[in-house]
């Protein structure tokens, strides 16, 4: 049984595509633990407001028809963070996709998502480090069941909250809470979801291009117009307003 000092809440996207920068979300489920061992979930249909690609919906299943009555991002984006509101967030593969592209509709569409004390509990992580496999291969594995609807939202984060309870079972190494999991599997620095920038030494480096290793205040000091290049670029919402943080971070050194 995991022990919860707050809320866990795991997520699951589906979406027009896997492109961080341009790619919206056409459904979403929370599956949320609660200390008390109760749970609650939320599932909902989002109009992207963009057209799903073929290809997109022959993966999920979700087509334009299905939601060109559905509400907006915009329009259960106050409904979404209400529901995570004090919660840890869990998910499979969550810290490289379904994270970083919620803080890119949230901020999106201005709505302030605070991550600062949140605890990420990225459950592929566990299973890539003790068997490496798929989503429906973990919950075989773990939960000696076949995984029905696979990529419904709700069908994959419920999956995943047994998978982790399964896992938690089976490895006793793991302890039974978000810090001891975290402590075993190790737990990221995140500057930007989308990994533009990595942290080395305390400090915030290139993780792409010419300047890739160096540190970003040095680059912005010596070619302020890389600034501006990113900010004109195709690059994650996310990623330019960690690089703004930077950027002024960066200014108020110099002066």
């Amino acid at each position: 049984m995991l022990n919860l000092k707050k809320p866990l809440a795991f997520i699951d996207l589906e979406t027009t595509g896997i492109n961080l920068g341009i790619d919206r979300i056409v459904e979403i489920a929370i599956v949320k633990l609660l200390p008390d061992g109760n749970r609650s979930t939320k599932r909902k249909l989002i109009n992207p407001e963009m057209p799903i690609p073929p290809q997109a919906s022959e993966i999920h299943g979700i087509t334009n028809e299905m939601v060109k009555d559905a509400p907006t991002f915009k329009q259960v984006a106050q409904e979404l963070k209400q529901m995570l509101d004090g919660c840890d967030i869990g998910g499979y593969n969550s810290n490289r996709f379904d994270i970083p592209l919620l803080m890119e509709e949230f901020i999106r569409v201005e709505v302030d998502f605070d991550m600062k004390g949140r605890r990420l509990l990225d459950v592929q992580k566990i299973y890539h480090l003790m068997e490496p496999r798929t989503l429906s291969a973990a919950y075989k594995f773990y939960c000696q069941k076949d995984l029905d609807n696979a990529h419904s939202a709700e069908a994959d984060a419920s999956a995943t909250a047994e998978i982790l309870e399964a896992q938690l079972e089976k490895y006793k190494e793991l302890g039974d809470s978000v810090e001891s999991v975290l402590k075993v599997i190790g737990e990221e620095v995140i500057v930007d979801f989308a990994r533009r920038f990595g942290f080395e030494n305390g400090t915030e480096v290139f993780n792409f291009g010419k300047h890739k290793g160096r540190p970003v205040s040095d680059v912005l000091k010596s070619e302020p117009q890389y600034y501006d290049w990113m900010m004109k670029g195709d690059f994650p919402r996310h990623t330019k307003q960690k690089l703004t943080e930077i950027y002024t971070r960066t200014l108020l050194k110099k002066n």
